[in-house]
């Protein structure tokens, strides 16, 4: 009975217009679920995603609607669809994910599968609020960028290893330089701190040993910043 409700949007494979709107109407209120589940779940969101998100499962299921059994036609939208060219590309695996969803929900629309498309949007989103709920893959740890500027007299090999150690920081040291012609150094360090940690204690006291020259914590280290 469940596989017979589930399938039965699916069985005529027929485009009239009511079946189309209903599909587009089905497309964009999954889009929205799926879009009220991101802001939900992320913390921090862009409005235009949020909004595309709406609108992307409506014209996957239209490009499906078009397509059908047709070969010659999905060719030729291929064609047509290959020479766009977008400005900007979500960062976050996470972004990526519910572009993939919201794809997926266009998709199961547009071949008329309307219970199957409803079934895994739900389950998915409800996933989405589990995995939220119980900060799933949270590290205790982070890794972040410290930079250190030192006098001319103080070495700079071990400068801050006691430190280190005395607050339980792993670090490594990646680059050093000279500055103010060659009277200061600035150290690169990335370390890794517990989120136990009382930050403001930790720079303290790096402050007193070089002497209150400028100190960098960089809350999330990138590549290009080495």
């Amino acid at each position: 009975m469940i596989e017979n409700i589930l399938t039965s949007a699916a069985a005529s494979t027929d485009l009239t217009f009511v079946h189309a709107l209903l599909t587009i109407l089905v497309a964009v209120a999954l889009g929205a679920v799926i879009s009220f589940t991101y802001m939900k779940t992320q913390p921090m969101y862009n409005q235009s995603f949020t909004l595309t998100m709406i609108v992307l499962p409506a014209i996957i299921a239209v490009i499906i609607l078009l397509i059908g059994s047709n070969i010659a036609r999905a060719f030729s939208l291929a064609g047509a669809f290959s020479i766009i060219r977008f400005r900007s590309a979500p960062g976050d695996p996470k972004d990526i994910a519910f572009v993939l969803f919201t794809m997926a929900a266009g998709l199961a629309c547009g071949v008329g599968s309307f219970g199957y498309a409803v079934l895994f949007t739900v389950v998915l989103c409800v996933l989405m609020f589990i995995l939220k709920a119980v900060n799933f893959g949270d590290k205790k740890s982070a890794q972040k960028m410290l930079k250190v500027t030192i006098p001319e007299n103080l070495g700079y090999e071990e400068a801050f290893g006691e430190i280190f150690k005395k607050f339980h920081i792993s670090y490594e040291l990646r680059k050093v330089k000279t500055t103010e012609l060659g009277s200061l150094y600035e150290l690169v360090y990335l370390v890794t701190i517990d989120h136990l940690t009382n930050q403001k204690e930790f720079l303290d006291a790096i402050r007193c040993r070089n002497g209150n020259l400028d100190i960098t914590l960089t809350m999330s280290p990138t590549a290009t910043e080495y």
